[in-house]
């Protein structure tokens, strides 16, 4: 997994930038993980979570599957939910959920309840551009039509056995 702050990976500057992390490190979600009950399953914890908006993305849908993928663009504006004080096991599992396509950034996110904070999320790596398509996802869609299923079939569950 790969670790990018403002687009850089640089390990010492990300360990610098963990040691501002006040009270715990915030995870911004906007695709299955907004389910309480899918983020619990696969991060082994009962997080709080907040609304929070995200600013300059995407999501967007990835080809043959019900999960979305997160990519840069400059009028985005992508609803998700924040999760708070997520342990370093937790972000661990939830790397190898993600697996490959992805890489944990830190963004800024609009919480609905107060200031913007900074939150880590998962944004789709270019080399899988090619598995995207320019359709946003809609969670109202997964939630009615492909919940279920995607807990069932999706190989990130059996990544964590």
């Amino acid at each position: 997994m790969t670790i990018l702050i403002n687009g850089f990976n640089n390990a010492s500057r990300h360990r610098k930038y963990e040691m501002k992390w006040k009270s715990g490190r915030h995870l911004f979600a906007y695709g299955s993980l907004m389910c309480a009950d899918i983020m619990a399953e696969i991060s082994g914890s009962h997080l709080s979570h907040v609304s929070g908006t995200l600013r300059g993305y995407r999501r967007i849908c990835v080809k043959g599957q019900h999960y979305p993928a997160l990519i840069p663009y400059a009028k985005g504006r992508v609803e998700g939910v924040v999760y708070l004080n997520v342990t370093s096991s937790a972000l661990a599992r939830l790397d190898q959920f993600e697996g490959e396509m992805y890489s944990r950034e830190i963004v800024q996110v609009e919480r609905s309840d107060g200031p913007c904070i900074a939150a880590e999320t998962y944004v789709a790596r270019a080399e899988f551009m090619n598995n995207l398509i320019a359709v946003d996802w809609s969670f109202t869609d997964f939630l009615h039509n492909h919940k279920e299923s995607f807990r069932r079939s999706f190989k990130g569950y059996r990544a964590l056995k």
